[in-house]
């Protein structure tokens, strides 16, 4: 088992754009649908394996392309690590001043390595000013407890 990191910022209408963030339905649309949903789903089946954007659910990530891992790790506490590094790095830009509480960002990194140790994904976001948005995510890998199917990125 491994880990690898993700990180994701930018502007917060693009990250409110839910149908590039959510895997295609598995079945096309049924023959003699409408044109734009044929169309639509042409677009999301072809995009989200692509796109930069954070999907719904953390174990997709691992469908991405293998440049937006930001780190791998064999350690969960490494893991959580870097996600520790990266809240401190842009905690001065968080939106909230609650968030920016280092006690309550130690903390989650704590928790963080805790999940990553038993199996599970990490995923946080934050909103950055102007409004921004910042997602991490650390997915388990080889394999995801949540999604076992999903082929490990580096391979």
């Amino acid at each position: 088992m491994h880990h690898h990191g993700y990180l994701w910022t930018g502007p917060k209408e693009r990250f409110d754009n839910e149908a590039l963030r959510r895997p295609p339905h598995p079945e096309p649309p049924p023959a003699g649908s409408r044109p734009e949903l044929i169309q639509r789903y042409r677009e999301v089946s072809a995009e989200f394996p692509t796109v930069d954007l954070p999907p719904l659910e953390t174990a997709y990530w691992l469908v991405k392309p293998r440049s937006l891992v930001r780190g791998t790790w064999e350690e969960a506490k490494e893991a959580a690590s870097w996600l520790g590094e990266r809240l401190a790095e842009y905690a001065p830009r968080f939106a909230s001043e609650g968030d920016r509480d280092t006690t309550r960002l130690a903390r989650l990194v704590n928790a963080a390595a805790e999940q990553l140790h038993s199996g599970a994904d990490v995923s946080c976001g934050f909103y950055l000013e102007r409004p921004s948005y910042l997602s991490l995510a650390v997915v388990t890998c080889s394999p995801n407890h949540s999604k076992p199917e999903l082929a490990c990125p580096a391979q």
